[in-house]
């Protein structure tokens, strides 16, 4: 049977209900091929890790369901033509939200809402603790100084818990080649943490 393709198709194949246990993922993903039952239950386990990630990336829940749906939709189209066992299919659902997440960030330009979004995000949701609101935010809108490729890493070792053989596989690298690009990045990330942090700390020394 062909898997169905299409936005609308696609929800009305993961509404069904299977009524079955669920299986192991390692069973699951050969039967997903041509078994519609199987890739409902395949996507009902992975659905929450891929839009989690989403949701780091682009710290605004609407838009990450959106790029949720686009990247289990990339996954009907392909899944056929994927070969590989239960860790290699998380690292490729990892490596098609990448791309969908920076593909959307360089398409809608929308880095400056993004992060007026995260800023208002952060506010609401730590308003009892309006110092903690404020280094969130200033580390937000820090990750977002960075290039893509060094956000993508530094979100999937320290939000999903990636191991970097891991990482390296959603990439396409070397383990040390992403070491060594996390280590820039985090270096980079402490020199504008630690200049916003100065220039904060010079406003409010002159505001007294």
């Amino acid at each position: 049977m062909v898997m169905i393709v299409g936005t609308c198709k696609l929800r009305r194949v993961i509404s069904v209900d299977t009524g079955s246990k669920v299986d192991d993922d390692s069973q699951l993903i050969a039967r997903a091929r041509d078994d519609s039952t199987a890739f409902v239950q395949l996507y009902r386990s992975h659905y929450d890790v891929i839009f989690r990630y989403c949701a780091h990336r682009l710290f605004e829940r609407a838009k990450a369901e959106d790029v949720t749906s686009e990247v289990f939709l990339k996954v009907v189209e392909n899944i056929q033509g994927f070969k590989g066992n239960e860790q290699q299919f998380r690292c490729w659902l990892y490596r098609i939200a990448t791309n969908a997440v920076n593909n959307h960030l360089r398409k809608t330009n929308r880095r400056n809402r993004l992060l007026k979004v995260a800023r208002e995000q952060t506010n609401s949701r730590v308003a009892y603790c309006e110092e903690l609101a404020e280094k969130l935010t200033v580390l937000r809108e820090a990750v977002f100084t960075l290039k893509p490729r060094y956000q993508t890493i530094i979100t999937l070792r320290f939000f999903e818990n990636l191991k970097l053989t891991e990482i390296a596989e959603v990439l396409g690298s070397s383990p040390g080649t992403i070491r060594s690009q996390l280590t820039r990045s985090l270096a980079k990330l402490r020199k504008v943490l630690a200049t916003e942090f100065m220039e904060k700390s010079e406003v409010n020394e002159n505001e007294r």
